[in-house]
């Protein structure tokens, strides 16, 4: 089964995924930031340089990233999180990535990543920001290759 692309509305990309592991599994590996690197279909995560041992919403995390070549750092926001199910966390610029973990047997799990650029202010949103930037093309094909590498490393377990 490949990426399945999820209308999830306007202004967020979605896309979702089946994978053969439990959904606490697959949680707890994206709900680590140092394990964000394993993940990564964008090729522009690094490692996580400061996050606390269990995250809960209002936590911060900082990761280095790298762009264009050019090697940056952001500190990101826990704006959502329900054990097993849902963590959601907020990028500097104001958009968020959510992912949703929904078992659908307890050793099948769909997960569901989406980019959400909705509600970033209002400058962005009139000019367009993340759609002239190029970011939500780019998003949904690493949105796409991070979920394929989540499923592959899950297809002998």
């Amino acid at each position: 089964m490949s990426v399945t692309i999820v209308d999830a509305g306007p202004g967020q990309t979605s896309r979702s995924v089946e994978v053969a592991a439990p959904a606490a599994e697959l949680f707890a590996i994206v709900a680590d930031p140092s394990r964000h690197h394993e993940l990564d279909g964008s090729g522009t995560v690094g490692d996580n340089i400061v996050a606390p041992p269990k995250l809960v919403a209002g936590s911060r995390f900082a990761t280095k990233m790298r762009m264009f070549g050019m090697p940056y750092r952001i500190t990101s926001t826990i704006t959502a999180l329900k054990p097993d199910e849902l963590i959601e966390w907020r990028h500097p610029l104001g958009h968020h990535w959510r992912w949703e973990f929904t078992a659908l047997s307890p050793k099948l799990t769909r997960v569901t990543e989406t980019y959400d650029y909705r509600n970033t202010g209002s400058i962005k949103e009139r000019l367009r920001f993340y759609q002239r930037t190029g970011f939500v093309k780019s998003n949904a094909a690493g949105i796409e290759a991070t979920l394929a590498k989540l499923r592959s490393r899950h297809l002998h377990t």
